[in-house]
């Protein structure tokens, strides 16, 4: 069981979404989650070695359901595309993300459409100390990486409470604050998959870690 496996069972899932499929590849099915969740687990073990604030994450814990949230979402497919999971999971914001899927792989992670609550302390922090986040963003292998944070929703006017002449204005106005990369299949399948993804894991530390820091306050 590899990676391989992953993605011929999710394409095979995308062109037959519907629980009649499922249940009949359902020993299939449990099969590549279970092999996702063993890899999963490994990577946790290497990301705790590697950072000493590493929040521990199983497995079980940080993969995310196959299914589609139909109650708010009635008209996606039953199923997902793509396998999840969060690591580094205090929440589920904050963590960092891996999606291997059918259409795209990505690794990433901040704050993506956070609450009221949490954008607040994070304009917060930003209105306190920017110019750490700005080192951050500008910093030459976080651009290489990353080329900068996923573009979002942004503000037309300053956050209530925020001067137009803010030094940090652009940020401030941000709906969301999240980077991250996209991966190819044969880099998914490579042997050294793991060690690309701890590279990109070290890399959106600090930019997490501010974040975190910002809406644990």
């Amino acid at each position: 069981m590899g990676f391989s496996q992953l993605f011929d069972f999710l394409e095979r899932l995308q062109k037959n979404n519907n629980k009649e499929w499922m249940d009949a590849h359902r020993k299939e099915y449990h099969a590549i989650r279970d092999f996702f969740v063993a890899w999963l687990d490994d990577l946790n073990g290497q990301l705790a070695a590697i950072d000493d604030g590493y929040f521990d994450t199983p497995g079980k814990k940080a993969i995310n359901r196959i299914n589609n949230n139909l109650m708010f979402f009635p008209n996606k497919p039953i199923y997902k595309d793509h396998f999840a999971a969060g690591l580094d999971q205090v929440s589920k914001q904050g963590d960092f993300y891996i999606e291997l899927g059918v259409e795209e792989c990505f690794m990433g992670g901040g704050y993506w459409h956070p609450s009221s609550k949490f954008l607040k302390s994070i304009r917060e922090a930003i209105d306190y100390n920017g110019e750490e986040l700005r080192a951050i963003l500008d910093t030459p292998s976080f651009k290489k990486t990353f080329g900068g944070m996923v573009p979002s929703e942004k503000l037309i006017q300053p956050p209530k409470g925020f001067d137009k002449d803010h030094p940090h204005l652009d940020l401030l106005k941000m709906k969301s604050f999240a980077a991250g990369c996209y991966i190819t299949r044969e880099e998914v399948m490579a042997t050294d998959f793991n060690k690309k993804v701890i590279r990109v894991y070290k890399e959106l530390l600090p930019f997490r870690r501010y974040l975190n820091e910002a809406v644990s306050v």
